[in-house]
């Protein structure tokens, strides 16, 4: 562990099939005006409105529902909900659903005080709220295993009137105060939906994993982690209704992202900066588009960081070293990817999420283009990449 670090993570995490029951204990902690954020509407078919509402009545909150968040939060939904929040004087914003929903929660609490304009200062020129400024406290009911929103200060917003896609993560003071994590509550989600999280999960530690050089702790964590992914998706695609594979991949997620296994790391996230680019014109799952980008990039990067590709190849996948050169070894390591990638029925082109040759320069003028990975990329090396993967 050669890096110098600081971590400190201030979420308080409720698990198992009975954790909700503790939210009546956790509102005691907060004022009387709750907004109560969640999506389409899928909460109220399977039941779990129902029964955060209960609970919400019963510890005397005032509710205040701000509904249709979608799976890609626009800027146009997050000025609906900071004009909501303002006008309530909301005490707690209580995200029940995916990451998105999380996401879009933790975007409202820290512009809701914000005196300019939230979206130039946070996401843009990616600064904090003001030191002093008052934040409202977000709580977590999650719904989705995938982004690990629900223990992290991660925010991903979409201006689709500009066609941008842009995450930013916050300061401690944006993560969660408390999330609630049943496992079973992801079995509510489509089959599809289910393998997106799974991919992001493994994106998110693949993400850090894939930089430095040096003999890193978090690199022997990311490893165990990635191998249990790939153990319990097989288990969970073949059965969704599966207890301790759903379980397991719910607490996958949530270490895969709440900076544990970046300690020590530079970290690499070019994935994901496509991949935001690409959703932003496809509106495909967020998962998929990482799937559909991560093969062709890596091949892409692999040269500049052999060793830790062998690695992964050999460490994650089982790939015998004996008798292959070190390339040999590493592209057998994507291949068992790709493999597993297509046995449990994820995309591996971005053509596969609807992705045309006319979309190609407008995405890649999307993309972020980072220098924390083994390579930083040109923009001919972004359009390069694109084609490959088309």
């Amino acid at each position: 562990m050669i890096g110098n670090f600081m971590y400190y993570n201030p979420t308080k995490l409720y698990f198992g099939s009975e954790s909700l029951d503790y939210l009546k204990g956790e509102l005691k902690n907060y004022g009387s005006k709750v907004i109560l954020a969640y999506g389409g509407g899928s909460i109220k078919k399977n039941g779990i409105y129902d029964q955060v509402l209960a609970i919400l009545r019963e510890a005397g909150k005032t509710v205040v529902e701000d509904a249709g968040v979608m799976s890609n939060p626009t800027l146009e939904k997050l000025h609906e909900g900071v004009k909501i929040a303002r006008e309530h004087q909301a005490d707690l914003i209580l995200a029940v659903g995916g990451g998105s929903v999380c996401d879009y929660a933790k975007a409202v609490a820290a512009s809701v005080h914000f005196d300019g304009d939230y979206w130039e200062e946070f996401f843009l020129k990616q600064q904090n709220p003001p030191q002093g400024q008052p934040i409202i406290p977000v709580g977590c009911v999650l719904t989705m295993a995938g982004t690990g929103s629900e223990m992290n200060g991660g925010s991903v917003i979409t201006d689709e009137a500009n066609t941008f896609k842009i995450g930013h993560v916050f300061d401690h003071r944006l993560m969660p105060k408390f999330s609630i994590l049943n496992p079973r509550f992801t079995m509510t989600v489509p089959v599809e939906q289910m393998k997106a999280g799974i991919f992001d999960i493994m994106s998110h530690l693949m993400e850090q994993y894939f930089s430095g050089t040096d003999d890193n702790t978090s690199d022997y964590l990311a490893e165990a982690l990635m191998k249990n992914v790939v153990t319990d998706a097989y288990k969970a695609v073949k059965n969704p209704q599966d207890y301790e594979a759903r379980s397991n991949i719910m607490w996958v997620a949530t270490w895969a992202l709440n900076t544990l296994v970046k300690c020590g790391k530079r970290q690499d996230w070019m994935v994901h900066m496509f991949g935001h680019s690409v959703g932003a014109h496809t509106h495909a799952a967020h998962g998929d588009t990482l799937a559909a980008i991560s093969l062709a990039y890596y091949k892409h990067v692999m040269s500049y960081g052999l060793p830790k590709f062998c690695r992964f190849a050999v460490n994650v996948w089982g790939v015998s070293s004996t008798g292959k050169t070190e390339e040999e070894i590493a592209y057998e390591g994507l291949d068992a990817l790709e493999k597993w990638m297509k046995e449990i029925g994820l995309p591996t082109k971005i053509s596969e999420i609807g992705v045309t040759n006319e979309m190609i320069d407008g995405i890649a003028k999307g993309v972020v283009i980072l220098d924390a990975g083994y390579h930083k990329l040109s923009q001919d090396e972004v359009l390069q990449v694109l084609n490959k993967s088309m």
